[in-house]
């Protein structure tokens, strides 16, 4: 549920935080959502190959799952997973989740409104989630509900991080909706022409992840030990990043912010506050 080194993710890859034992769980689920999302979204190959190999790579998940042998062709990720899911019965259905998001990702490029995007984030982003909650023990509905919204906050801030980016490769996560109420051409934005009105509708997403974000925060008191700690930076990294692009005046369609080590000292020293909620939680807006 935050920032890797090499990408932006959903969630650290078995931080120092995280509890020792969980470690290789954790990334064995890391490298289950890493390698099929760069079989959605990497290469030159076309949407019916992407489509196949991933079909592929469920047909492998659903045989571990169901105690059977995985094909070679993904050991470094099968084997691992394996074993987690022996150790901690890890619910397949939520690994399913994550591919149907990477499958969809390969056919679909627009969103029609906030509805159809969080339901692209109810299996893009809520499911990692749900599975550290499992790990950690954690089992209750109220604390369900607040780790997807910190999950699908998360998934929103990066796709405003990464409007530009997104915009190069045709994706447009802004929803049609909310670029026709504030007067924003989904053309000129796959086109990265950058206007007030465009920064505007910026601004109102990022308002609407902040909420979301701030509304799940309660759940770092109830995840115990280092797990807790390692989700108040997570809460706090997510946080940054759209302080940064408050900085920035919304303009991700000319420039994507990210976290620096320079960030890490605000990170924890917010973290450490977040024992007087919401004051530690409101972040900067300029």
């Amino acid at each position: 549920m935050a920032v890797s080194v090499d990408h932006y993710e959903n969630f650290p890859v078995a931080s120092w935080l995280c509890p020792p034992a969980l470690r290789p769980a954790v990334a064995a689920i890391y490298w289950f959502a890493r390698t099929a999302d760069d079989l959605a979204d990497e290469g030159d190959e076309p949407a019916g190959m992407r489509l196949a190999d991933l079909d592929a790579y469920r047909a492998d998940l659903l045989a571990i799952a169901g105690g059977r042998a995985a094909s070679a062709r993904w050991p470094q990720v099968f084997g691992p997973l394996a074993n987690a899911m022996r150790r901690h019965a890890l619910p397949t259905e939520l690994l399913n989740d994550l591919l149907d998001a990477f499958a969809q990702d390969v056919v679909k490029t627009r969103y029609a409104d906030r509805a159809e995007l969080l339901d692209y984030c109810r299996r893009s982003a809520n499911p990692v989630g749900r599975l550290l909650l499992h790990l950690y023990g954690v089992h209750d509905e109220h604390s369900k509900r607040c780790s997807d919204a910190i999950c699908s906050a998360l998934q929103l801030i990066n796709f405003w991080q990464d409007v530009a980016v997104d915009a190069r490769k045709g994706r447009l996560y802004l929803p049609l909706a909310d670029c026709a109420q504030h007067g924003v051409d989904p053309v000129g934005v796959l086109a990265q022409n950058d206007s007030p009105a465009t920064r505007g509708l910026i601004r109102a997403e990022c308002d609407w992840a902040r909420a979301l974000m701030q509304s799940g925060a309660p759940l770092v008191y109830r995840v115990p030990g280092r797990a807790g700690w390692e989700l108040r930076l997570v809460v706090q990294g997510g946080l940054r990043i759209l302080d940064k692009i408050a900085a920035l005046d919304f303009g991700t369609l000319v420039t994507r912010p990210r976290l620096r080590r320079t960030d890490a000292p605000v990170l924890v020293w917010r973290a450490l506050q977040m024992r007087s909620l919401p004051a530690a939680l409101a972040g900067r807006t300029a």
